[in-house]
């Protein structure tokens, strides 16, 4: 059963109610030991136990992925509630993150204490150890957790309650017109696969998490919510109207990406968090069956993890041509150049704004960049803005990449250019990142009309006018940024 406790906040507004909701453990899972999470009400006396379960993140040593054993447990709640985590390791220092959110908890012999008064989905961590962290997701309480009644009489809902489901041939596909609820406490073993449908809505606050590979697939499909479930990769292909809200993606083996977008329009990430074993969010064209260009995409009020590859990385994937005979059938590379037809993709009006990077560790130069574009595949990207990005001392890699290039392995074409990009108000605070990159291809493939506004390095503006910059140095030259050739209009204000 779930356990329901409400308490009256003296220092709400009068009339108001804090609840916590927490959920039973789903039998046959693995459980981590090595924190205690309670929860409460502040002014409750009691605390209620939360489930911490094992989950594996990748930890690449000598480029080779490494599994190690972390932890994630979850909660909903509303009004003002007080977090106790206990460790089974004594703590000599703990920090939770992002580190923007200010929590400063007390620590009393090996107790972390600390109060919320808003969703957060963080990173609790003890004694540097960001491999056997507490990954915390505290969600607002769910308004679609349906009743006894619909759930026995609604055609139309799928429900999965409290234990583990294990799906045949382990996917389900969703029909249109259908939601779909994963209660706390339940876990699936499979994908959800919303393809060719509409005005689907998969919720809960479970877990869809099969062994590798895809929680949730949206795949020619239009009108699709996601919303408040953990998971392990949740990509968008050909599709238009997609709201991914609240979803927590974490995975550790390869070719782990996060939430991919391909060929697809009107696509919103909102408050979710990537931990992932390969690329956090990224946007490309064609891509694997999914035909297209993108346009419409934004991710929002969210947090970004790469233990591999990049947070952000967008534009490497295209058609820089296709057989025409098979046109149909997802345009593949030509083999005969007789039966070639050259073409683009345009990726466009991409927005990342409110994102906490909390780390970025790649050593392959090619693959840096917590916003990284890369572009490729007779491409054109335009129109991307990073608003609000505050990046933390990451690992290894870049803070920032923009380059036109012909990656052979994945392309078949240098990309045709990269204009109208804009960081406005990005801060990094570390000493670890690399050189960062802005470069064109030649001098028809250009990257051209990048604008930073308000970008801080370990507390320094840049901009073009700053006092400490001598004239004859690039601006670039103060935040580590290589303004390479075939590029035009770099400017910061």
């Amino acid at each position: 059963m779930l356990t329901l406790i409400a308490a009256t906040l003296l220092s709400a507004v009068p009339g108001t109610l804090a609840k916590t909701v927490t959920y039973p453990p789903v039998e046959g899972r693995e459980i981590n030991d090595a924190f205690k999470v309670n929860v409460r009400c502040v002014g409750s006396p009691e605390w209620e136990d939360v489930t911490c379960y094992a989950v594996s993140v990748d930890r690449v040593d000598n480029g080779k992925h490494c599994s190690e054993k972390s932890s994630f447990c979850s909660f909903d709640f509303s009004g003002e509630v007080e977090v106790r985590v206990t460790s089974a390791a004594r703590i000599s220092q703990t920090r939770i993150r992002p580190l923007s959110y200010g929590i400063e908890p007390s620590i009393q012999g090996d107790t972390i204490r600390f109060t919320l008064d808003r969703p957060r989905n963080l990173s609790i961590e003890v004694n540097g150890d960001i491999f056997h962290n507490l990954l915390l997701f505290a969600n607002p309480i769910s308004k679609d957790r349906p009743d006894r009644k619909q759930i026995a009489k609604d055609r139309s809902l799928i429900y999965f309650g409290p234990g583990c489901h294990r799906l045949e041939g382990g996917r389900m596909d969703i029909p249109s017109n259908t939601r779909v609820y994963v209660d706390g406490g339940a876990w699936v073993e499979g994908t959800l696969c919303v393809r060719d449908a509409e005005n689907v809505k998969i919720s809960g606050r479970g877990m869809v998490r099969p062994e590798r590979g895809y929680g949730v697939e949206i795949k020619g499909s239009k009108n699709v919510e996601v919303e408040g479930l953990v998971v392990t990769q949740c990509p968008v292909g050909a599709s238009d109207g997609v709201i991914v809200r609240n979803v927590k993606s974490i995975t550790h083996y390869g070719w782990g990406d996060g939430m991919n977008v391909f060929a697809s329009s009107n696509v919103l990430f909102d408050g979710v968090f990537c931990r992932n074993s390969d690329d956090c969010t990224t946007v490309y064209a064609t891509r694997l069956g999914h035909v297209g260009g993108c346009s419409n995409i934004s991710m929002i009020n969210s947090t970004l993890w790469a233990d591999v590859a990049h947070p952000v990385f967008i534009g490497l994937h295209g058609a820089a041509s296709y057989k025409k005979d098979v046109a149909e059938r997802g345009l593949p590379y030509a083999e005969d150049p007789d039966e070639v037809i050259l073409r683009h993709d345009i990726i466009e009006n991409v927005t990342y704004r409110n994102i906490d990077i909390l780390d970025h560790a790649e050593r392959q130069i090619d693959y840096q960049g917590c916003m990284a574009i890369a572009c490729g595949d007779n491409n054109i990207v335009r129109n991307v803005l990073f608003e609000d990005i505050r990046v933390e001392d990451i690992r290894t890699g870049q803070l920032l990449s923009i380059r036109i290039l012909h990656n052979q392995k994945y392309c078949q074409a240098p990309g045709l250019s990269v204009s109208g990009i804009t960081f406005r108000n990005v801060s990094y605070n570390g000493t670890r990142s690399e050189m960062s990159h802005i470069e064109g291809y030649d001098c028809e493939r250009m990257v051209s009309n990048v604008v930073f506004e308000n970008l801080v390095i370990n507390g320094l503006h840049i901009s073009d006018d700053m006092p400490e910059k001598p004239k004859w140095y690039k601006t670039g030259d103060f935040a580590r940024i290589l303004i390479g050739s075939h590029t035009d209009n770099i400017t910061f204000r």
